[in-house]
C-alpha cells in the first residue's frame, strides 16, 4: 500500500523551495517513474509530494550558439532523444537516452530525475560528465551551481539539502569537431540498468574524456585516467594501453547484474572500442 500524502503543486519556484524547507519528508515530483516505485514498495514513508512540473524554470529545453544545452527538471528523456542539435552536438548523451529504458518509460522519466536518483548504474550521467555539465539548484540561501562530478555523494546520495531541488541541468557548447560516444552491456536491452557504461569523447584539442558508470558507489569522471591518455597523446597504441589501464581506476562489485570481474572486462572492452570508434577505427 501507497503510504498516505500531501499532494501540493506550487506556482513558482520560491514557493515550491519554501515547501520543501519546512515541511519534512517531502519529495519533488518531476517524471516521477523512480519515485512511483520508491512509493509502491513502501521504501520511502512520504508525507508530502511536492509537483514541479508546471515550473517555468523546470520546463527549458535551450541552445544557444556559444552558451550551450539547459536541460529543465521536467524535461522528459525523449525529447532529448528526438533532439536534433543533442544528436549533432552532443552525440554521446543522445545514445544515452536513446537506451535508458523503454520508450514509454522515456515519455515520462526525465533527465534530471535520473541524475538526482543517483544510481551507480545510471546511463545518462556518464555522458553528461564528459561533457562537463553543471547542476543548477535552487534552495532557502538561493540559486548554486555544482559541478556534476561533485554532485554524487554515494549510493543514492547527492549534495542536495533541505530545502533545495534541481532547477535544470547546463552543458557548454563542445565545438566544431568534437565527438563522442556511448556503449554500454546490459543483462537485458533497453530494459534494464547498465551492467557498464562508458562515454568516451575526444574534445576539439585533441584531449579525451571519460566518464563511466556501474563501477564504483557513484558515476565517474575518469580524470586521472584522461590525464594520462592526453599526456601520452591518442593513438591506437594508447588506446590500446588505456583499456588496461582503466582497470586501475575503477572498484566494481559483484551483485545480481555481473560479477566484479566481469564489469572490470567490460569497461575495457567499451573504453577500447568507444576510443578506436572515435578515431576511425575498429576494435
Amino acid at each position: 500500500m501507497i503510504s498516505r500524502f500531501t499532494y501540493f503543486k506550487p506556482h513558482n519556484l520560491n514557493e515550491a523551495v519554501q515547501y520543501l524547507e519546512k515541511k519534512e519528508k517531502s519529495f519533488v515530483l518531476a517524471g516521477g517513474t523512480d519515485l512511483m516505485i520508491l512509493l509502491r514498495r513502501n521504501l520511502i514513508n512520504a508525507e508530502h509530494i511536492v509537483d514541479i512540473k508546471a515550473l517555468p524554470e523546470t520546463t527549458a529545453f535551450e541552445f544557444i550558439e556559444g552558451a550551450g544545452l539547459t536541460i529543465g527538471a521536467s524535461v522528459v528523456v525523449n525529447t532529448v532523444v528526438d533532439s536534433e542539435v543533442v544528436k549533432a552536438k552532443y552525440p554521446a548523451l543522445n545514445e544515452a537516452a536513446a537506451s535508458l529504458a523503454s520508450y514509454q518509460l522515456r515519455n515520462r522519466a526525465t533527465v534530471v530525475g535520473n541524475i538526482c536518483n543517483a544510481s551507480p548504474g545510471a546511463d545518462l550521467p556518464p555522458a553528461l560528465l564528459v561533457y562537463d555539465a553543471v547542476v543548477n539548484i535552487a534552495g532557502p540561501q538561493g540559486m548554486r551551481q555544482v559541478p556534476l562530478h561533485e554532485f554524487f555523494t554515494g549510493v543514492k546520495r547527492t549534495v542536495l539539502q533541505r530545502g533545495e531541488l534541481v532547477v535544470s541541468v547546463q552543458m557548454p557548447e563542445p565545438g566544431e569537431g568534437d565527438k563522442s560516444i556511448y556503449l554500454r552491456q546490459a543483462r537485458l536491452r533497453g530494459h534494464d540498468l547498465a551492467t557498464v557504461g562508458v562515454a568516451s569523447r575526444i574534445k576539439p584539442d585533441g584531449k579525451v574524456a571519460i566518464g563511466i558508470c556501474a563501477v564504483a558507489p557513484t558515476p565517474k569522471r575518469l580524470f586521472a585516467l584522461e590525464d594520462m591518455i592526453n599526456e601520452r597523446g591518442l593513438s591506437q597504441e594508447t588506446i590500446e594501453w588505456a583499456a588496461e589501464e582503466i582497470r586501475e581506476h575503477i572498484r566494481p562489485i559483484t551483485d545480481v547484474r555481473s560479477s566484479a570481474q566481469y564489469r572490470l572486462q567490460m569497461a575495457s572492452v567499451l573504453l577500447k572500442r568507444g576510443l578506436l570508434a572515435l578515431i576511425g577505427k575498429e576494435a
